[in-house]
């Protein structure tokens, strides 16, 4: 991959998902770049140091490029890494040596952003510091670079929300909701933040209720304007900023779908922690998950992470030869090679029939097919029945209003609205109804059609087989890596 020979290219998010994967592809196939700036939450250059190693370096998915280099890994790092504590949330990025600004000022060519909080519950004023502001203070910062020839924003496809249909890939302008509500302006949405904080800690507020009062605010804010959840309404006021501002910079941004495990590079199967359906795999595979709810039609978009990173790089080699001012990418498989529900619940059953996980005594957990709930109402209406009957069972056990009782109750009260609240948060997704137009995606694809580009580069969806997907690669990874 000569295009990226010699060039200087700042990463941020660094310790994220993608972003290892994208480091460790640079490393493994382009060692000659010239620089990788790699920004990631630290107070100083030697906390930067210890995340790099803990949460990167050390991570199997360096195995391959550790065969590759050998001892020589440590002086490749050493004089191709360069690792910059910041704060994407903050004005210039957080950064305060003036020798790191005026060094990445002068010879960046290449701006990556993979900086992001994906937790589709996460506090209002977190979620809006690193998505939404994180986004401006990017391309604020990039327009200070002499040299630069690119930003690449990393978004979600689900900025769309819960439109059905086909989507295209276009942009959001500042101030636009999905619902026609008018009034939508970011900077009044971090005054709205910053007075509920200072009525929270005037109160005398715990952490903890601060906490769940920035939750709910994030959810209110975002229903109030069509967006099902804190996630994606931050990351699609993140997409309004940085259209706003970016005047001439060369701009792309793109946009996954649900990312999963590697296909194929550095080698099939990686995956990092819980990741968005794995939590149902995970559940269904201890025998916790006997019932669910979605539409069993409905299609799940599903993209592995190197196809994704194979995007991101396409989209900087086709900059490269025809610049442009900002263009969209979708990145998923509901336009080529879609899966629904039904296939994703049979590879579960298919894969935990025949390979069964072990309990802590080491006792086979045996699996079974799921009940499936087509609606919220009824789903409500049998969680509410088992609850119901919880708490009849200790009534009948002479527990009644005792200590234990209530200790019991306030658990299981406990457990009902988490598992709600969940199932609210997901529900958008269960019984989902739109394609991801990837037109553009898909020119990118047809501008790689040179055999070693399209095999170094490969991305595209038509290739996956779901089934041998998810049974040889995907659940064997996640039980590798993450159940373990």
């Amino acid at each position: 991959m000569e295009f990226l020979e010699n060039k200087s290219i700042l990463i941020t998010g660094a310790t994220g998902f993608l972003a290892k994967i994208l480091v460790e592809k640079i490393l493994r196939v382009q060692p000659n770049v010239k620089k990788l700036y790699l920004l990631l939450r630290a107070e100083d250059e030697i906390t930067a140091k210890k995340r790099f190693h803990n949460e990167v370096v050390e991570k199997d998915l360096f195995q391959v490029l550790k065969k590759k280099c050998g001892s020589n890994l440590n002086t490749l790092i050493s004089e191709k890494i360069c690792l910059v504590p910041g704060e994407i949330s903050l004005p210039q990025m957080g950064l305060k040596d003036s020798i790191w600004i005026d060094k990445i000022k002068n010879q960046v060519e290449i701006i990556i952003n993979l900086a992001a909080t994906t937790n589709f519950d996460e506090r209002y004023d977190v979620a809006l510091g690193t998505n939404t502001l994180g986004a401006k203070h990017v391309v604020t910062f990039a327009k200070q670079c002499s040299n630069l020839k690119l930003v690449v924003h990393v978004s979600t496809a689900y900025v769309s929300g819960e439109r059905e249909g086909l989507i295209m890939e276009t942009p959001y302008k500042l101030g636009e909701s999905l619902n026609g509500i008018e009034g939508l302006d970011i900077e009044a949405e971090q005054m709205v933040i910053e007075e509920k904080l200072k009525q929270l800690k005037e109160n005398g507020a715990t952490n903890e209720t601060i906490t769940l009062a920035m939750k709910d605010l994030g959810l209110e804010r975002s229903k109030l304007y069509g967006w099902p959840n804190t996630y994606v309404f931050t990351k699609a006021m993140g997409e309004m900023i940085i259209g706003d501002l970016k005047d001439d910079l060369p701009l792309v941004i793109i946009r996954p779908t649900i990312v999963t495990s590697t296909y194929k590079e550095p080698f099939p199967g990686w995956v990092e922690g819980v990741r968005t359906i794995d939590s149902l795999i995970v559940g269904y595979a201890k025998g916790k998950l006997t019932c669910f709810v979605a539409g069993i039609n409905s299609i799940i978009d599903l993209i592995p992470a190197d196809m994704v990173v194979n995007t991101i790089i396409t989209a900087i080699v086709a900059s490269k030869l025809q610049p442009c001012n900002q263009t969209i990418y979708h990145v998923g498989s509901s336009t080529r090679n879609s899966m629904r529900h039904v296939d994703f619940q049979r590879f579960n059953y298919q894969y935990f029939t025949k390979k069964p996980l072990m309990d802590r005594d080491g006792n086979v957990i045996k699996v079974g097919k799921v009940t499936v709930f087509n609606n919220m109402t009824n789903f409500r209406r049998y969680i509410a029945v088992r609850y119901l009957i919880f708490l009849k069972g200790l009534e009948i056990a002479n527990m009644a209003f005792c200590h234990s009782f209530e200790d019991k109750y306030v658990t299981m009260k406990r457990k009902f609205n988490l598992v709600m609240r969940l199932i609210e948060l997901y529900r958008p997704y269960l019984f989902f109804n739109a394609i991801f137009d990837d037109t553009n995606t898909e020119r990118l694809r047809k501008d790689i059609q040179h055999k070693d580009t399209k095999e170094a580069l490969f991305m595209d969806p038509k290739d996956i087989n779901w089934e041998d997907y998810f049974l040889n690669v995907h659940i064997p990874g996640l039980v590798k890596h993450v159940i373990k």
